[in-house]
């Protein structure tokens, strides 16, 4: 398969800092062009073209620090590292989002399957599926592609140049 319509950045020409976004009000608009243009490679081709990232290949499926995982489109609030668990899959797992409406879901019934995609609800950047096999409390399994996040740890003021507000 060939990732060719995104262009690959490098993160030294990312001069500014963005915000934990916990506003789930925010609606970010922008062309594909400039998603091109500001977003890696991967996470333009996660995040816009709806692509998967190859299981234990992201930077965050085995990650245990305490913190926020954030949408690395919009700097958006998603997902809290106290609702991760260890699923197996190789992809960070989730068992709820973060509080407020921080995600989309919407019926996905491409490569033949019937799955549920999960989407940030400020960018509309793909960020992976739920499933209905994870654990209690909600018995879901948020399966998602770390391409598609930041992480902010919760023991520090600015990681990965994003900032808690």
């Amino acid at each position: 398969m060939a990732l060719t319509s995104c262009q690959a950045q490098s993160q030294s020409s990312t001069s500014t800092e963005a915000s934990v976004n916990t506003d789930s009000t925010l609606n970010v608009s922008k062309s594909e062009a400039e998603w091109r243009k500001e977003l890696p490679h991967m996470a333009c081709f996660v995040l816009r073209e709806k692509g998967t990232e190859r299981a234990f290949s992201g930077e965050y499926w085995d990650n245990h620090e305490p913190g926020m995982y954030c949408c690395a489109g919009c700097g958006q609030a998603l997902f809290d590292a106290d609702h991760k668990f260890e699923s197996g899959t190789g992809w960070p797992s989730f068992f709820q989002p973060a509080e407020g409406t921080s995600v989309l879901e919407e019926s996905d019934d491409s490569w033949g399957m019937r799955r549920v995609e999960v989407m940030c609800s400020a960018c509309g950047g793909h960020l992976g599926h739920v499933f209905d096999d994870g654990p209690q409390p909600t018995g879901l399994r948020y399966c998602i592609n770390s391409a598609a996040l930041s992480f902010v740890q919760s023991d520090s003021t600015s990681v990965k140049g994003i900032q808690y507000d």
